[in-house]
């Protein structure tokens, strides 16, 4: 069984569709979307359109924190990390995208699961996740101790667990459990300005699994979100141009 994995496209569309060309051409068993789909980038009309294409073909998509934001305003539940309240930037920003969804485009955002579960043929489960398993929030940042990382990967009993939140595509392998972070179809933060995803090979219960990079117009999104105008947006811009978090 293969199975695609991408995470955090974040309204960036092009990015997105140049992801799926990829992932078509492989012909995997499933795809796993794990979150993030909407907020910073210049088109989320265009995101949603694409990703409920892929939903039509199977494809298997959670909504995430940035997402709870958009679709409702709830700030507290997609950014507890702000303990003194959402930066300005942030709530401009989730306005917007939300204004620039269609109703029936926002109930599509909001129906989505917090976590989908799939097994292979050898009874392996996999599990898609935006952050880790239970969490939306809590991720597997590079820099955690091992023993944190461990408690979280236990908290599900999926051999394979796939997740994005970082921004930075990762495979881990903890020997009992494998954990796919796909980085970012969209916003990625490790340096390389294309859009990572994983392809996860279970054969016999052997997981492999390997990031993949795929080019686009990182330029011409850049631009368009300049040329949108948000408080923050030259920022947002910097982001995808240079493929490092700027702020």
């Amino acid at each position: 069984m293969r199975i695609a994995v991408l995470s955090d496209v974040h309204g960036n569309r092009v990015a997105l569709e140049a992801v799926l060309v990829e992932i078509r051409r492989e012909r995997p068993d499933a795809v796993l979307v794990a979150g993030d789909l909407v907020l910073h980038g210049p088109d989320p009309n265009g995101a949603i359109d694409a990703l409920r294409v892929l939903e039509s073909e199977g494809g298997l998509i959670v909504s995430r924190n940035t997402d709870i934001a958009v679709g409702d305003f709830d700030y507290g539940a997609a950014f507890p990390q702000y303990q003194d309240g959402v930066p300005e930037i942030v709530r401009v920003a989730a306005e917007w995208a939300h204004d620039e969804l269609g109703d029936e485009q926002l109930e599509w955002l909001r129906r989505l699961p917090a976590e989908r579960r799939l097994r292979a043929a050898d009874d392996t489960l996999v599990l898609g996740v935006h952050a880790s398993p239970g969490s939306q929030t809590r991720g597997f940042d590079q820099a955690l101790d091992a023993n944190v990382i461990f408690e979280r990967a236990a908290a599900t009993d999926a051999r394979v667990i796939c997740v994005g939140h970082t921004h930075i595509p990762e495979i881990r392998d903890l020997g009992w459990k494998i954990i796919v972070n796909a980085g970012s179809a969209g916003y990625v933060f490790d340096g390389d300005p294309t859009a990572s995803w994983a392809m996860v090979a279970i054969d016999d219960g052997v997981v492999t699994a390997e990031v993949r990079r795929t080019e686009y117009d990182v330029l011409g999104v850049a631009n368009a979100i300049s040329e949108r105008g948000l408080p923050g947006d030259v920022y947002r811009a910097a982001t995808v141009r240079t493929g490092k978090l700027v702020r």
